[in-house]
């Protein structure tokens, strides 16, 4: 993820903002949550050969790393279907080679994100609902990541686009341009309009663009997406400050949170991924959730309960 990334980051303030004023009147207006507070931790993608003996057994090959995956961690962000609408059956496939509890968040295709009219008066938007929903129970939040150049100018845009969306299939909108962040008024008038009509939003914590570090949700869903800089101290720091952060939201009311691990290359994403869930654990009573057993401290364990 190149967005936002710096080559410096000593100069950068990673502490985290307060909420915006709207996210407390959010939480206090949800309904009662009559389950455990569920964390979906995840990375970018699955196929990574450098995991292999890492967080995937030793031996495991290309078609082994879906299933391995899955059972590392609880969500993904699917980057696969930014680039084009799969199939029935590759559907199927990642349906049938996934953990019960997983949940895939996909990207909406930029052939809807990224084209002028978003979309609308094609067979672009039912056509990816229809497939996505075959995910069934392991359907998530699917998030629609809006090009730089989208901007306040186009929110009747976004607008027309929410209400064509399928009501069904949670989504999330990620902002990028400065626009949105700017002006109060601005902010106040897409976080309203996603409230609305019931769409999260995506938290974006990267080094270069602190305003897209908003702090405003606008449904009983959080997703966050976290870009660390390989693994640097104040990657930690930051996920001890979210995660606390989480602690609280959950306590206010929120449904489900996603947290996504971004690091250079996605090599140290699962050891990023691994202290959010150990943080987590920490600080948010029963919550629901689970992250990566690295594979060498599993070997090691089992060799110690031997003696």
């Amino acid at each position: 993820m190149k967005f936002g990334k710096l080559p410096d980051i000593s100069g950068v303030n990673f502490k985290l903002p307060p909420d915006a004023p709207g996210t407390t009147r959010l939480l206090s207006g949800l309904e009662k949550r009559e389950v455990p507070p569920r964390l979906f931790i995840g990375c970018t993608g699955w196929s990574m050969k450098e995991w292999v003996g890492k967080v995937y057994p030793k031996g495991a090959k290309a078609k082994d790393y879906l299933q391995a995956y899955t059972r590392q961690f609880n969500t993904i962000e699917l980057n696969t279907t930014h680039y084009r609408i799969p199939d029935s059956e590759a559907i199927r496939k990642w349906y049938v080679e996934s953990s019960p509890d997983f949940r895939f968040c996909p990207k909406i295709p930029q052939s809807i994100s990224h084209s002028q009219n978003l979309g609308l008066g094609t067979a672009l938007i039912p056509t990816f609902g229809e497939a996505v929903l075959g995910l069934g129970e392991k359907l998530g939040c699917c998030f629609m990541q809006m090009p730089p150049y989208f901007d306040i100018r186009r929110l009747p845009q976004l607008e027309k686009f929410l209400r064509a969306f399928p009501r069904e299939i949670p989504l999330a909108i990620e902002l990028r341009h400065e626009s949105w962040f700017s002006e109060p008024a601005n902010s106040q008038a897409v976080f309203s309009l996603l409230q609305q009509h019931n769409i999260a939003t995506v938290i974006t914590d990267v080094a270069g663009r602190r305003d897209v570090l908003h702090m405003r949700l606008t449904n009983g869903t959080a997703m966050a997406r976290f870009v660390g800089n390989g693994l640097h101290p104040t990657d930690f720091s930051r996920v001890d400050d979210w995660t606390g952060r989480l602690a609280a939201w959950f306590a206010e009311g929120l449904r489900e949170a996603y947290f996504f691990s971004h690091e250079p290359d996605n090599l140290m994403a699962p050891e990023l991924a691994a202290y959010v869930l150990e943080k987590a654990k920490e600080k948010i009573p029963g919550v629901q959730a689970r992250g990566p057993k690295f594979i060498e401290e599993e070997s090691q364990g089992r060799q110690m309960s031997l003696f």
